[in-house]
This record gives structure tokens, C-alpha cells and sequence, in this order.
């Protein structure tokens, strides 16, 4: 229904959220009601037989297919019309049209659901609605195919009629006359040739071919690439007879329409062929193959729906191969029917029908598919090979099926390697193949032995009553070589999986196989072989292993040295692409214009890789991907295509992607998807992997960028795109079982070798956290800079954009350009210069630029963006320019209201968009519109994800929410909020108690299993960001893990791609969805649940705790009232205050002048910290009067309306964290923390020692004392953490969190018990019994290390402070906090200094060096070699005699000559220790010390900022902690002690 709404006409009348095309109906003779949808094709009415195609691409191809002769076609997949009609002029060698299959259109009429407008594809001549319409041909859009596809699928084929500007005096039961049935007709005879014609007549070989409605792409296979001379006849010929006296070698039976018992006079002549002696070969495909079975004595019947699509997957018996073909039938052999010598060929690997028959003698055999397929894959094209070799005879060897697949090698404990840390580039994903992979390995019996030492994960969770769900032994170590060979020679494992951790576990394989450790001990790879990981890897081997099946890359060169290097930069040309090889996420990567830049880009590379890339410059081109699986039998699949919204040039980390792919015809689909399947094959890769490519958007001409040989983001993405689970089918690939074995885990009853179907569109939108880091630039490029993603589904592109940028985004609304406030100021950027470089903010300004009235000409021009998605942004932009020119919802919805929201709802508008736009702003303005689109009866319908578009019944409960429909997948259990009391929240105290803990205070029976039933809705984390990461993750899988345990149904609602949460076997229904107000009331509504969990998913699902409430939501655990009062700086600091619990001095910001007047009476440095924003957001700290008013206007745009309080900053403090779980006020269980550093370093970003090691007795009561005060106060109900200093004894609250932390999952494992399974039941009223922990009796320690990402973020300072840095986290255990901290250290890639090393030191201020003077003569008498910056090194000659290398500070990047930087860059210095003063210190020395740590970073070289940290690793180094046994994590619980233990 979209269009091109250039000018907006102030009738309101007529507007662009009016559907274009005249009014259509479909009618069904099943007497159900007719189904409205408008025009796009001619303006007529027809009859047909209604079937579906759940093809993706080829609609020219399929229409012009004459087996849909007198069938009206639903094609499942919504979003068709894209990439236009191609030239049917252009003609192939033969004389027949190259894009098409015959010369006409043949199907009666076309269904789809949207219809695209606008298309856009080099050889597009015209759009599919002006073809329609020449070849008066109608079609309908707006349908809800999906729920179409299901009727047809229960009840079968129906009959059906199109209607365009339907009477209104059709009567309600429709006569049968009213529709036409085409199998009462000769289809063939109406669509075979009337003549003899001659293809190929210079060719030797003669074959007579029977036109039944033959492709022509038959024809092409035939007589092009197999050299015939085909000769074509009429369906009717009578070959005993040949009257046309043709000569002939072979006998060839083409596909057609319609009941095969209408074709006797073809069986006849069949019968005649079948007789001759000696025989003659042969062949018939799909009608051709019922003609043949027929003429040998079988039967036939018509299927209840038809095989129609491209992903049909078939096994040939001769073999076992299984292959993907496309099929267009509604007849088949009856199996049981065939006569003696007469076996089945092929079988169905679904429905187990007859897919083809073979004589067994004879060269007679037939196949129900099409090996020719356009559209469709091109798998089974050998067999045209086979026929013209048994017509030439050439003997057919039949390579038989592998017998490796009955001496398959049984495996007893495998090792699985993980990824560690968090990082940029090698994200949650991991942690989502990693848990999928054991549960894989677990459900084959088999003993897991797991190395991660990211304690935040759900994969190194080992769940108590379910051991299926875990790995049997966990080693939270650093991922080190000798570390996992330590492993191995002590758990003596079978095999090692090394594919699912990353490039982290991947190098870690490579390296101990390159050094026959694994080798010798006997310990088995899994999947893909190392040699064929290193051809991938190997930038030269893979170019050379291309050449030998004539594929190429783009042109690259490897280099191995910096004048190496400049020589290849130069043989390419430049602008060229630098690569660092074996890298992770194209880290160490980017564009050089010129040798400098070279020189500069290479220099650094090396710094993480001994070899690195030169490679050819494509930006411009289209870059897709394919994920590719493989077994051992050499069947062979491609799970998803995707395609990148941006331009080639960009990290695909970074990019927008949308699957599947918009702007490919079929013939580009399937010439990568078969190049992929035969360098898959080639390299000989088992499981799954992903292949990258680069496409030419004016032409066919492609090359290959890269092939990642393990699981990878895209795979986790593709996975939750296709509900096809990758890492666990990769998994059991890779203990030797066949993708035909492996049931489809969505429909239970179909295999798993087969390639999905989408009738939904899904797209990837990054998440940046640049802003958080000065100096660093928002440039995107080759190396990926997002720190997570989201991904959208929806039946629009326009819908799945809008909800993505809300995703990413929650401040958005949609998807808008100047109104986002995320564009810099045009004074010092203009638009054009924004929408010319790619960065974290580009997509905005393209819309910016349309609503301003650009054409989609010009900003492609500028961007090299598809015009088809631009077109869809000018939409959204159109849209948006109506509703703001209105102005007013009455006057807007006046005329076609309904259909006008619908419009706007399925365009992606929010509730608060469209309120917004018309004058209804903020949260009343929501709720208005939304009562107002209620009214009208617009509301979303949910769809399932079920991998095959509705073809087969799916057991799943994958969800999401579209407008694009009219019927629900699943059952509803609705209730109405609008009769709910939401003026309840804001009365009474009692009466407010009395409504939210009605549940824990109900003691019925009956009530409880209502509850139960009912169930509850746990709100996930969304993107992962900095400061809300994979914990929040482990806490909501932890809640409805509980759930599941206590029989109370799930139902979760997130949209990370990279989540365990959003593993559809996790819960009772997952709702891939935004974590907005407006869809979780959908939710919440439909569902009819018993309440919302809010406090397991971090602050996104807090913050809509009073919303939700106000709305009558029921919030489970503590209320919303008191987590406002928890997050709101000014009430929570009031409410301290009554209680006469110490908090530093605070002030609420009123004005920026008052602020300062309570900074000069506390005095600098002040602390200034918004409400309700994670990872303290725009947190700083200001040490003097400029600082604080700069650092006010950043916290006042974060915090919103919500208000921003200023605090004194207590220098000098300790930090403590206080993790626990209360139910109704009463703490059951608590954890103590310590953070190593001071106060002053944000709590993601401390070292925190658990159980706390060096606390006084008196500041650990006060701290449990103020806490259970707070609880009290505040009512807790469920999980929390408070944040307190200490100085002294003197202790003071910093922050109360009332929901779980990032620290819970750190605490729950160190301590050996659940808190979020605690917290779940005390949340939903059940007994909740507080587990027995005694903390002084836990004879261990563990240190949980923060994890960054600066080598990625160029600029940025890798210097600590109040606002989160760190991207992830890893924790390890050891007897003392010494050994844990050391182990830790070493597991966020920290490279330990070897003995004689040099240690570059500088110290800013008097008192750091003090304090670090120990430590100094420490690390000289185990034999370090010191440098220092001149201050530093005096000081340490002068106080402790102590004699450094003194070293000029550099003063500027570029000062290298003896100078610290100098040392650095020459790989002299192995860790700089570089602790600036912070908060009152000189610029040059920060500019000094920015500069140090800054090339620390850039040429790998480790980093400590921290005083407190320098000295306790010094510490570990003397009491030699750089040595640690191998222990699992039960080795600690089971250390004996002398207190309770349990």
C-alpha cells in the first residue's frame, strides 16, 4: 500500500496513508468470508485454483511457469515487487527470453501481502504491477498470506475467485458457478506447443522432448550446456507413429499443469518408448515423472496442497544424499502402486512422497522435482548430465552412499572452548552457540567439560536439578593454550570444540595443533579441521584454494612487513583496505588513501597479527552473506541469505542487515547460494560456517570476500531469523550424524536438512556506545566498532526499520531524521558530508535529507544505498510529513479512519509517533492515540516463526507482532486494562500493598494454579551495551528457568539476536519484541498474564515498571511506587535522609547556578549523576566551575524530565557492593563485595573481590544494617544491590538499584547458589527459603576483571572514571585474592611481562608514588627492567635509591624520538603502569599520559591505570601467582572448611 506521496493535498480526502489500487476481494468456495485487499494488477475479475509458492525470490520466473496454468498464486513471502520486471526482450542464445520460462504470464491471478511500489535492480525494464496489467493478469495485496497459506495447508487447494470493485450485490452464498475449475480443463493441451521445433540443430546427440507446458530453462540445460539437438513436440505426438519422421536417441518428458490422466495420448506414446529393444533412455521431470509412472502401470493421486516452492528437500535412495529442489506440483506417484522392476528414485524427506522413479535395468527414470529449477536452487542439475550420458552411452557409475555413516565414532567427554569476555566484536553470540552446543553434546549422553572464564554467561551456569542444561564441569581459567592442554591432559577428553568460541577459541586450536599438542594427545578436532580453518584464515591459501574450482576474491595480497606492504598497496591501487589476518571482527583493520596512511594502518596491525592484508577497495558494491551448514555425507544447505543496507566498506558488525536479502533477483540468489555450496564443499567444511560476498549492483559479476569456518554473529543472527537453531545443529554435526537424521527442532516432524522459508522480513540494527569515549571518532569503516545489536520482524520494511531504531534507541520513537537530536550541528557538518560517511548516525541524516525533500536519486548518489531502501525511507518520511501537516487525529482519521491508521501501524508508527505528529505528545498523548486506534479495532495479530512460511504445522512458540495481518497464529487469553484501576499506583499506601502483594499474601490453592496458568512475563535486556550486558541475560533465563521448575508459564519478551532468553526453547512463548509501553501492554493484554517481572532485565524493563503500573499492569515483586523512589536521585537521597542514613552531600539541580553555589560550600570535586540511566550515562565528575556546567547540560539531555542531583565526590574511598534478594522488606540472602580500586571507578569497570577480603568488621555491619534498613523502607520484594564507601569506618550509601545487577550472576556462581531463582519465587508468592551461606566459612576467593574494548575504539582514553567503559567482565578463583586476580587479569588478554622484561612507569602525583614504592622494589627484584618518565624515575631515585630508565614524556602523538612513545612503538616495553592524578593535575601531563596509553593500547602492549591495581599485581608477581593449578569450579565448593559448608 505504500507509494510515493510527493505532494500532500490539504483535502484529507485522499492522502498517502490511503491504500493505492482499486478495492479487490478474494472468495474462497469454501464458503468463508471473502478476504479485502486492493488492486496492483489488471481491473478484472477471474477464477482459478488457489495455491502457494513460499519461494523467496523468482516471481517472473514462477508466473511465466506453465504448470500454474489456471492457478490463482499466493506467494507467501510478504514483500514482493522489489527488484522489478526484467526486459523481455532480451533474448539468450536460443531465441527465447532470457528472464523468463515461457512467453507468457500463466498463473490466473497473483495474492500477496505488500506489495513494493517502487522497484529497483539494474535489469529491471518495469514494475510487476504494469506487467500484471499488460498481460491482464489481476492482483490483490494486503492479504494476510500467512493465515491463507494455513487455510490451504488444513483444508487443502480451493477454489477461489478474484474480484476487483466487487458488486456489493454478490449474494452471501456463493453458487458454484461462481467459480471455475481449471483441472476440468486440458491444461496441457493449452499450454504445449502446437508445432515441431527444432533447438540446437547442429548438435549431434538427438532428443525427442514431449512439451507438456516444458521450461525454458530446460531447454537452455539441454541444448546449451550439454550440446543436444532437441527436438520439441506437441503433448500429443504419437510417437509409434512419427509422423513427423524425426530421429531421436533418447526420450524427454517436461513438466506442465493439471491432472496427468488428461495426457493419455502422452502415456501412450510413453508406453511405446517403454517397449522398444534394444531401449532407448529415458527422462521426465515433475508432470513428466507421473506420465512415466503411469505409462509403466502405477497410479497417481493429487496431493492435498501441492509441493510449491523452492526448499523441498529430497533423498536419493541410491545414495542418501539429500537435496534442496524446487517443485510446482499438485499430483504424485502413488509409491505403492509401481509395477515389478519399476523402484522409487528420490523420496520426499518431509511427507515421505514419491520424488521420482527408476527402472532397475533399464535407463528409464524420472524425477517429481525440477534439477532446472528458476527459480530455485540448481542442486540436482547432474541428473540432465546423467540422461544425456545413458543417450550417449557413457556409463553412469553410481557413487554409493558414504559407509561412514554406519561406523560413526562415539564420543564420552568432549572439551568445549569458550570465548571469555565480552568484547567488541565477540559479543553475547558466544554465549548463545556455546549453551546450544552443550545442550547438543548433553542430549547424546556425552560428558561436557567447559573452559570460559566469563562468569556473566548462562553457558557456564551448571543448573542443580538439571544437568542437561549445563556443561558437568566448569573451569573459569584464562583461554590460554597451555591452560586448555592443562585441561586436556587431566580430563582426557575425546574431542575439542573450537568453532564455538569465537576467533578466540578458534586461534587457541589453531596454535595447538600448529605445535602437535593436540596431536599427540590423541584428543579429536569436531567439525571443521584446523587445515581448513587455516585455508580460511590464510589470506593466500584461500586465494589459491579459489582458483582451483575458478572462483576469485577480491584482489589481495598478504604482506608480512611494512615496505611488504607499501609494494602490494601499490600493485593494487590505491584506496585499499588493510586487514590484520587472524583477527577478530576486522580488528586492526581500515582504509588507506596513500602510503602514509598505510604505513600508519600497518603499523598498528601488526601490533595484533604477524601478517596482514592489502586488499582491493569495493565499497559500493552490495555485500551478502550466506550461512552455510555441511555434514559429513556432503549434504549441503544455505540457512539464510542476508543483505547489508549499507554499501560494501563498512564492518558487517556494523552494518544494517535485513534478511532475506530485498534487491536480489532469482538469478543472483542462486548463483552465490550454488557458489557457496561448492566452496563449502571444496574446503571441506563440517557444521557450519559463513560466506561473504561482494556484488556489483549494475550486474552479475561478483567475488568472494571472506569464508569464517565457525559460528559466527551473523550465525546467531541468522539462527533467530530463521528459528533454525545453527550452533546445535553444527554441534551434532560434528560428532558425525547427517543433517537428513536431525529433526527441524520448530515443526518436530520435518528434517533438518532443509532450507527455511521466511514469510516475515527480519533486520539487524547495531548498537554504538561511541559517545561515551572522547577523542574517538563515529566513522565507520572495516573495523566493527557496535557493541551489540537488535534485531526487528515484521511483514514491511518500513515497520522493521521503525521498530529497530526504537530497539536500539528506547529515547526514539521511530525512525526520524532532525526530530532523532541525534544529528551533529549542520554549522560543522553539512547534511550531504553526513550522509557520505558512514557513522553511528548516518541512517538518520538519509532521513533527514528526504524529509527535507531530497529526491531518492540524489541521496543514492551521495549514500550508494539501494534505491529500493530508500524508497521505503521516503515512505516512512511521507507519512510522517502527513500527519504533521494535519496536525489533528480527528481530522486525520475523518474519512477512512480505520484504514488510515492501519496504515501508520503497519508502517512501523508508534502509539507516541503518531502522537507526536499530531499535537498529542508524550505519555498522555500515547495513551490517547492508542484508545483511539483500539476503537477503531486496529490491533496487532501475532505470527509464529516456523521456518517453512506456514507450509507445514509448527510446535513452536517463536512469536512476534504485526499489523500485516488478520488472524492470530496462537490462542489469545485477552484482558482489558482499560477496566483495571490504574489510579491505584499514585492512592494510598494500603490500598496500593494491597494490590501488588495480593499474590504473595494469596494462600488459595486455586488462586495459585489460576496464577499459574495464567502465567507471568519476564521482560528482558534488549541490546547489549555498555553496562547492560550478558548478565541481564543470566538473570532473565535464571527467572523463567525458575518459572519452568516451579510449573508457572513463561512468556519473555526481548529482541537480542545474541540472548539465550531468545531461544524459543527457553520459555513457554517468546515474544521477539520491542520493550516499549505500547507493546508490552499488547502483550500483556493478549496473554491475560499474571503479572510482569521488571527486575531481571536491567534498567530498560525498570524504567517501564510505573508506566506499566499506571496502566493496571500487575508488577510482580517490589513496586512500582518504590522503584521510583529507588531510581528518582531527589526521593531516594530525601528518603536517606529521614532515615538518618549517611550519603555524601547532594544537591537537585535546579539551576546551573545554584549547582555551582553547593559545589563552592561542599567543594570540588563535585559528582553529577542523572535518574533512571544505566552505566552512569553522562555520570561525571567535575573539578571545577566550567567542567560542572558543561558536564549539567549533558546529564539534562540523558536524564529527560527525570531530575539530575549533584554530589560531593569523596576521594580516597572504597567501594562495596551489596547483592541480595528480600521478600516483603525481610533480606534472605545478601553477598558483600569489594571493589580493588577506590571510589571514583564505575562498578562495571572495578576489580571486585568476593567474599570482601579486607573490610573492617564495623564497616561490614553498617553496611548490612543501612541495607536492611533500606529494604524495609523501600518494601523489596525480589533482587537488589546497593553501592556504598567507605573512609575510615565511616560508611555512606552511593546507589540503590531495586532490581538484579550486573554483579548477580559473579555472586550466585562464587557462592554456589541461584538469587534470581530466589528472587523469582519470592516475586510470585511461592515459599521462598533463604539458602544457608556463611561467608567467613567460603575458603576461596573470586575476582571478577572488567573486560575493554579500547584497541577497537581509536582515540578513546583508556582511562578509568565514574561512567562504564568495559564491555564485558571474566572472573576467576584461587585460594587468595591474589591468585584469583592474577588469573583474572590474564583472562581479559592481558600479555603478563616475561621475567626480564621492561615495565614503563609514570606516576602523576606524590601520594600514587608512594603508595606504589613497594610494588616498585618488588618488581626490580624479581628482575624487571624499569622505565620511567622523568618525574617518576627521580622520585624513585630519590626516595627508595631505586634506578629507572628515564624516558622524555611525549608531548605531542607524533614526538616519538627518545621518548616513552619511541620505547612503545619499538616493542621495547612490555606494560606501561600509567596513573595520572585525575583530579587537579597539569594538561600536559594528561595530554602525556593520553598519549602513553593511548600507543600502549595501539601496539599491544598491556596497560594498568590504577594505583590500587598496579600494587596488588606486583603483589601476585612476588608471591608467584603466575603459576596456578587447574581447577574446575566444584574444586573450590568442595574445599573443605571448617564452618557449615554445604
Amino acid at each position: 500500500f505504500f507509494f510515493n506521496c510527493v505532494s500532500f493535498r490539504m483535502t484529507i480526502e485522499s492522502c498517502c496513508l490511503d491504500k493505492k489500487g482499486d478495492k479487490a476481494c478474494l472468495y474462497l468456495a469454501d464458503g468463508s468470508p471473502p478476504l479485502d485487499g486492493n488492486s496492483f494488477g489488471a481491473n478484472t475479475s477471474i477464477s482459478g485454483e488457489v495455491v502457494f509458492n513460499t519461494g523467496m525470490v523468482g516471481y517472473p520466473e514462477a508466473l511465466t511457469d506453465p504448470s500454474y496454468r489456471g492457478q490463482i498464486l499466493v506467494l507467501t513471502y510478504p514483500l514482493i515487487g522489489n527488484y522489478g520486471v526484467p526486459d523481455e526482450n532480451v533474448l539468450d542464445n536460443l531465441g527465447l527470453p532470457l528472464y523468463f520460462e515461457s512467453n507468457t504470464i500463466h498463473i490466473s491471478g497473483l495474492i500477496v501481502s505488500e506489495y513494493s511500489w517502487e522497484h529497483s535492480h539494474w535489469a529491471a525494464q518495469k514494475s510487476l504491477s504494469k506487467w500484471l496489467s499488460d498481460n491482464n493478469i489481476p492482483a490483490i495485496y494486503g492479504i494476510d498470506t500467512r493465515a491463507l497459506t494455513k487455510k490451504l495447508r488444513e483444508s487443502g487447494s480451493l477454489l477461489g475467485r478474484i474480484e476487483v470493485n466487487p458488486k456489493q450485490s454478490l449474494p452471501q452464498s456463493l453458487p458454484a458457478s461462481f467459480f471455475s475449475n481449471p483441472n476440468e480443463r486440458n491444461l496441457v493441451a493449452e499450454v504445449s506447443t502446437d508445432k515441431i521445433v527444432t533447438y540446437g540443430k547442429n548438435n549431434i546427440t538427438k532428443i525427442i522432448a514431449f512439451d507438456c507446458g516444458m521450461k525454458y530453462n530446460i531447454i537452455r540445460y539441454l541444448v546449451q550446456t550439454h550440446n543436444v539437438q532437441l527436438i520439441v513436440v506437441p503433448f500429443d505426438y504419437n510417437l509409434e507413429e512419427n509422423p513427423g519422421g524425426i530421429e531421436w536417441e533418447g526420450l524427454f518428458i517436461s513438466n506442465g499443469p493439471g491432472n496427468p490422466e488428461m495426457c493419455s495420448a502422452t502415456v501412450e506414446s510413453l508406453k511405446y518408448a517403454l517397449r522398444l529393444d534394444p531401449p532407448k533412455p529415458i527422462f521426465g521431470i515433475c508432470l513428466g515423472n507421473q506420465l512415466l509412472a503411469l505409462a509403466a502401470g502405477a497410479s497417481t493421486y493429487k496431493l492435498k496442497y501441492g509441493n510449491r516452492g523452492m526448499n523441498q528437500p529430497c533423498v536419493d535412495l541410491r545414495t542418501g544424499r539429500c537435496y534442496i529442489t524446487p517443485q510446482n506440483h499438485g499430483f504424485a506417484v502413488d509409491d505403492d502402486s509401481l509395477t515389478k522392476h519399476w523402484k522409487s528414485l528420490f523420496i520426499n524427506a518431509n511427507d515421505m512422497s514419491n520424488e521420482g522413479i527408476i527402472h532397475d535395468s533399464k535407463p528409464f527414470f524420472s524425477v517429481q522435482f525440477h534439477p532446472e529449477a528458476s527459480g530455485g536452487p540448481l542442486d540436482t542439475a547432474f541428473l540432465f548430465e546423467k540422461f544425456v550420458g545413458h543417450v550417449r552411452k557413457i556409463s553412469q557409475p553410481i557413487v554409493m552412499q558414504n559407509t561412514s555413516a554406519y561406523t560413526k565414532k562415539t564420543y564420552k567427554k568432549v572439551l568445549v572452548v569458550g570465548s571469555g569476555g565480552l568484547s567488541i566484536g565477540q559479543a553475547g553470540e558466544f554465549d548463545y552457540s556455546g549453551s546450544q552446543c552443550i545442550k547438543a553434546l548433553k542430549e547424546e549422553g556425552i560428558e561436557v567439560i567447559l573452559i570460559n572464564p566469563n562468569i556473566a554467561t548462562v553457558q557456564t551456569s551448571q543448573e542443580k536439578d538439571n544437568k542437561s542444561q549445563g556443561a558437568d564441569r566448569v573451569y573459569f581459567l584464562p583461554i590460554r593454550p597451555h591452560i586448555v592442554m592443562d585441561i586436556i591432559h587431566k580430563e582426557k577428553p575425546d574431542g575439542i570444540i573450537v568453532s564455538m568460541g569465537g576467533q578466540t577459541a578458534l586461534n587457541v586450536g589453531v596454535e595447538l595443533w600448529k605445535s602437535g599438542q593436540l596431536q599427540a594427545s590423541g584428543v579429536e578436532v569436531l567439525g571443521t579441521q584446523i587445515p581448513v580453518i587455516e585455508a580460511t584464515e590464510d589470506r593466500e591459501i584461500f586465494s589459491e584454494k579459489l582458483k582451483e574450482i575458478d572462483e576469485t576474491i577480491a584482489l589481495s595480497y598478504s604482506a608480512t612487513s611494512i615496505e611488504e606492504a607499501v609494494k602490494n598497496a601499490n600493485k593494487i591501487g590505491y584506496p585499499v583496505l588493510v586487514r590484520a589476518a587472524f583477527a577478530l571482527g576486522g580488528l586492526g583493520s581500515g582504509f588507506a588513501a596513500d602510503d602514509k596512511e598505510l604505513v600508519d594502518l600497518a603499523s598498528k596491525a601488526f601490533s595484533c597479527s604477524n601478517q596482514i592484508l592489502i586488499d582491493q577497495d569495493l565499497r559500493g558494491w552490495k555485500e551478502l552473506e550466506y550461512e552455510v551448514v555441511r555434514d559429513c555425507n556432503d549434504n549441503c544447505i544455505t540457512v539464510c541469505n542476508m543483505e547489508n543496507f549499507d554499501p560494501l566498506g563498512i564492518h558487517t558488525g556494523d552494518s544494517i542487515v535485513v534478511a532475506p536479502s530485498q534487491t536480489l533477483s532469482n538469478r543472483e540468489f542462486f548463483m552465490l547460494r550454488t557458489t557457496a555450496l561448492k566452496v563449502v564443499r571444496h574446503l571441506g567444511i563440517v557444521g557450519e560456517c559463513n560466506i561473504q560476498y561482494a556484488l556489483n549492483p549494475v550486474s552479475e559479476k561478483y567475488c568472494i570476500i571472506e569464508v569464517n569456518a565457525r559460528l559466527s554473529r551473523s550465525s546467531a543472527l541468522a539462527s533467530k531469523a530463521t528459528g533454525y537453531p545453527l550452533a546445535y545443529v553444527a554441534t551434532k554435526l560434528s560428532l558425525g550424524k547427517d543433517l537428513v537424521s536431525i529433526r527441524n527442532s520448530v515443526t518436530k516432524i520435518t528434517t533438518a536438512c532443509f532450507e527455511p522459508s521466511l514469510d516475515y522480513c527480519v533486520l539487524k540494527m547495531p548498537r554504538w556506545d561511541l559517545k561515551k569515549f572522547s577523542r574517538v571518532s563515529n566513522k565507520l569503516g572495516s573495523s566493527m566498532l557496535s557493541v551489540g545489536e537488535v534485531m526487528s520482524i515484521g511483514r514491511s520494511f518500513e515497520e522493521v526499520i521503525q521498530k529497530a531504531c526504537r530497539m536500539v534507541n528506547p529515547a526514539l520513537v521511530g525512525l526520524e531524521g532532525r526530530d532523532s537530536n541525534l544529528l551533529p550541528s549542520e554549522e560543522n557538518t553539512c547534511l550531504e558530508e553526513q550522509m557520505n560517511k558512514a557513522t553511528d548516525t548516518r541512517l538518520f541524516a538519509v532521513q533527514a535529507a528526504l524529509e527535507d525533500g531530497w529526491t531518492i536519486d540524489r541521496v543514492h548518489d551521495v549514500t550508494k544505498i539501494d534505491k529500493w531502501f530508500l524508497s521505503k525511507l521516503k515512505n516512512i518520511s511521507e507519512m510522517r510529513k502527513t500527519c504533521k501537516e494535519v496536525g489533528d487525529i480527528t481530522k486525520l482519521l475523518a474519512v477512512n479512519g480505520k484504514e488510515r491508521m492501519r496504515s501508520l501501524k503497519i508502517a512501523g508508527f508508534s502509539d507516541r509517533q503518531i502522537g507526536n505528529y499530531l499535537n498529542l505528545p508524550g505519555r498522555s498523548g500515547e495513551a490517547q492515540v492508542r484508545a483511539m486506534r483500539k476503537k477503531l479495532n486496529v490491533t496487532p495479530c501475532v505470527k509464529q516463526i516456523d521456518t517453512l512460511a506456514a507450509e507445514f504445522p509448527a510446535q513452536t512458540n517463536y512469536l512476534y507482532m504485526t499489523y500485516s495481518g488478520d488472524f492470530d497464529d496462537v490462542d489469545a487469553t485477552e484482558i482489558d486494562l482499560s477496566k483495571q484501576n490504574p489510579s491505584m499506583l499514585r492512592s494510598s499506601s494500603v490500598e496500593f500493598k494491597s494490590r501488588v502483594r495480593a499474590l504473595s499474601e494469596a494462600t488459595d490453592k486455586n488462586k495459585v494454579a489460576r496464577f499459574k496458568d495464567k502465567g507471568v512475563m519476564v521482560l528482558g535486556c534488549g541490546a547489549y551495551c555498555i553496562g547492560s550486558s550478558v548478565e541481564f541475560d543470566w538473570c532473565a533465563v535464571s527467572a523463567v528457568r525458575q518459572l519452568r521448575r516451579d510449573g508457572i508459564k513463561s512468556i519473555i519478551v526481548n529482541y537480542n539476536p545474541e540472548t539465550v532468553s531468545t531461544d524459543y526453547d527457553e520459555s513457554d512463548r517468546l515474544y521477539f519484541e520491542e520493550l516499549s509501553l505500547e507493546r508490552v501492554l499488547d502483550i500483556y493484554e493478549r496473554e491475560g498474564v499474571g503479572g510482569v517481572i521488571v527486575s531481571v532485565g536491567g534498567q530498560i524493563p525498570n524504567n517501564l515498571a510505573c508506566h506499566l503500573s499506571d496502566n493496571g499492569a500487575k508488577i510482580l515483586g517490589t513496586s512500582a511506587r518504590d522503584i521510583e523512589r529507588a531510581e528518582d536521585r531527589r526521593q531516594f537521597s530525601d528518603m536517606l535522609d529521614a532515615m538518618k542514613i549517611d550519603q555524601p552531600a547532594w544537591s537537585v539541580l535546579k539551576t546551573k547556578d545554584e549547582a555551582v553555589a553547593f559545589a563552592d560550600k561542599v567543594g570540588f570535586p563535585v559528582l553529577v549523576r542523572p535518574s533512571f540511566v544505566l552505566s552512569g550515562a553522562a555520570m561525571r565528575v567535575a573539578i571545577d566551575e566550567s567542567q560542572l556546567k558543561n558536564f549539567l547540560d549533558l546529564a539534562s539531555d540523558v536524564a529527560d524530565d527525570k531530575p539530575v542531583v549533584v554530589t560531593k565526590f569523596i576521594l580516597g574511598a572504597k567501594e562495596i557492593e551489596f547483592d541480595a534478594v528480600a521478600n516483603k522488606g525481610t533480606i534472605l540472602n545478601y553477598a558483600i563485595g569489594e571493589h580493588l580500586e577506590n571510589a571514583g571507578v564505575h562498578s562495571g569497570d572495578a576489580t571486585v573481590i568476593l567474599p570482601a577480603q579486607k573490610l573492617y568488621v564495623n564497616t561490614i555491619r553498617h553496611v548490612k544494617r543501612y541495607a536492611s534498613a533500606i529494604a524495609k523502607s523501600l518494601e523489596i520484594t525480589g533482587p537488589f544491590n546497593i553501592q556504598f564507601m567507605a573512609k575510615g569506618n565511616r560508611v555512606q550509601v552511593i546507589e540503590c538499584n531495586l532490581r538484579a545487577s550486573r554483579t548477580f550472576p559473579f555472586v550466585s556462581k562464587t557462592l554456589k547458589h541461584n538469587f534470581i531463582s530466589l528472587a523469582t519465587r519470592a516475586m510470585c508468592g511461592l515459599p521462598a527459603k533463604p539458602y544457608r551461606i556463611s561467608l567467613l566459612d567460603i575458603d576461596y576467593v573470586c575476582v571478577k576483571a572488567p573486560m575493554f574494548s579500547f584497541t577497537r575504539l581509536r582515540g578513546a582514553d583508556p582511562a578509568l572514571g565514574v561512567e562504564m567503559a568495559s564491555t564485558g567482565e571474566v572472573a576467576c578463583f584461587g585460594a587468595s585474592a591474589h591468585e584469583a586476580f592474577l588469573q583474572a587479569l590474564l583472562a581479559t588478554n592481558f600479555k603478563l611481562p616475561e621475567r626480564n622484561g621492561s615495565i614503563l612507569i609514570s606516576i602523576a602525583s606524590d601520594e600514587f608514588r608512594y603508595e606504589f614504592a613497594e610494588a616498585a622494589c618488588v618488581l626490580t627484584k624479581l628482575g624487571y627492567k624499569l622505565y620511567g618518565t622523568p618525574g617518576t624515575a627521580k622520585y624513585y631515585k630519590d626516595k627508595n635509591n631505586l634506578d629507572f630508565i628515564s624516558v622524555k614524556k611525549p608531548e605531542t602523538e607524533d614526538d616519538i624520538e627518545d621518548s616513552a612513545l619511541h620505547e612503545i612503538r619499538s616493542d621495547k616495553i612490555d606494560l606501561l603502569i600509567n596513573v595520572s592524578e585525575g583530579s587537579a593535575v597539569r594538561n600536559d601531563e594528561i595530554t602525556s599520559g593520553y598519549i602513553m596509553r593511548r600507543a600502549a593500547v595501539d601496539f599491544g602492549v598491556s596497560l594498568i591505570t590504577n594505583v590500587k591495581c598496579a600494587v596488588f599485581f606486583a603483589e601476585a608477581l612476588e608471591k608467584k601467582h603466575d603459576k596456578f593449578p587447574t581447577r574446575h569450579i566444584e574444586e573450590f565448593y568442595d574445599i573443605p572448611t571448617i564452618g557449615w559448608h554445604e
